[in-house]
């Protein structure tokens, strides 16, 4: 599914929060959103799951203005896992999945083989199969994330949404969850703090702050020291090495008096060097 955004503009309490934000997202593309926090990251997400209308501006799935596409049909085709996602704690894991099917069913349908075999196969994918008559709440943060990603997966979206989808996952299951998502082969947007699994999994990186697209591009081409600082007003040294980066972010030195301990230490290391 391709996604178009043109001119997105989002307005609240008087206040812009997206300023004529337009993006192309091919299909089966992963697109990162980075910035900082309140740079409109979740408010663009919104826009794309059909939660807030814009105020100017539109967005389009496969050519269609998506606010002309009947609401149950979107609901089919876009998956969506939000940063904060609450569920019934009384339901167990395999019905909580198994609401992914919802969509997809009439007001007194019963669910078929082929859906039992997607809520199957999503609860495979999320290494979820001796979860499955565990009831939610007694599930830690992780694993009840893992759940509703299993949840949008059984949905079979053709577009996947995510709203920092590796918040409470250890290093394992975040990188595990990425993994799974950028093999799945449908469109991907999904907006992640972590620089180094935006440029590890991403295809293309788009840099928010203030509400405006600052830049966006190949992760290798767009996350540079220039646009970390301007963005997230950090000083960053960007390594690129056997195929992949890393990112060494520092705070800002504003003050040569009282500026932070790493700012200090980096300068007796320089002043020793210089020595030597």
């Amino acid at each position: 599914m391709r996604l178009d955004l043109n001119a997105v503009s989002v307005v609240l309490g008087g206040r812009p929060i997206l300023d004529e934000v337009s993006l192309t997202v091919h299909s089966g593309q992963f697109v990162a959103l980075a910035g900082p926090n309140g740079s409109g990251k979740s408010t663009l997400l919104r826009t794309i799951y059909r939660a807030r209308r814009p105020d100017g501006g539109t967005v389009r799935v496969d050519g269609r203005d998506l606010w002309s596409v009947p609401a149950a049909e979107t609901a089919r085709h876009i998956g969506v896992l939000m940063q904060e996602q609450h569920t019934g704690f009384e339901f167990t894991v395999a019905e909580t999945v198994a609401l992914g099917r919802t969509p997809h069913l009439g007001l007194f349908d019963r669910l078929t083989s082929t859906d039992h075999e997607a809520i199957d196969d999503a609860l495979n994918r999320a290494n979820l199969t001796a979860f499955t008559h565990r009831r939610v709440g007694d599930l830690s943060g992780g694993e009840r994330q893992r759940v509703l990603l299993a949840r949008a997966l059984a949905q079979q979206p053709s577009l996947l949404v995510l709203d920092e989808p590796t918040n409470h996952l250890d290093l394992r299951h975040q990188l595990d969850l990425l993994e799974l998502v950028r093999d799945l082969g449908v469109t991907v947007v999904a907006a992640l703090h972590s620089l180094d699994l935006a440029a590890a999994y991403a295809d293309t990186a788009a840099v928010l702050k203030d509400g405006r697209l600052i830049a966006h591009g190949p992760p290798r081409d767009v996350l540079t020291p220039e646009t970390i600082g301007t963005v997230f007003g950090v000083d960053a040294t960007v390594h690129h090495e056997d195929g992949s980066t890393r990112f060494v972010l520092r705070p800002r030195c504003v003050c040569p008096d009282s500026c932070h301990w790493s700012c200090r230490a980096r300068r007796r290391t320089e002043a020793g060097a210089d020595a030597r």
